[in-house]
């Protein structure tokens, strides 16, 4: 059975370091208008050096499977507001939008 723990975030740009499968990581969330990229996310580990960046807050899928390369022990995935497929708005992330860290029991 799945385990889920969400990120708590809000409509906001933001960088914090966060604890998931007791791994420090630090995340940056943006919203990039230019082009309709919407929400993005940047992975870095402890002393700040990049893993990945640009990821787009996207739903339906896990957004770290293609980078499972770098270890990561969970996955991560975004439902939207009124129906779990809506994409994060500017100004419903983590409002109605939430973003999830996965893991198997």
């Amino acid at each position: 059975m799945p385990n889920f723990f969400e990120i708590p975030l809000s409509p906001l740009p933001q960088r914090f370091t966060i604890t998931l499968g007791g791994v420090d990581y630090r995340l940056t969330v943006q919203y990039r208008k230019a082009g309709g990229a919407g929400w993005v996310l940047d992975i870095a580990d402890a002393t700040n050096a990049s893993l990945v960046s640009g990821i787009p807050l996207v739903t339906g899928t896990d957004l770290l499977a293609q980078y499972k390369h770098l270890g990561f022990a969970g996955r991560l995935w975004v439902q939207g507001a009124a129906d779990p497929d809506d994409v994060p708005t500017y100004e419903d992330l983590g409002i109605g939008s939430h973003l999830y860290w996965v893991t198997d029991a």
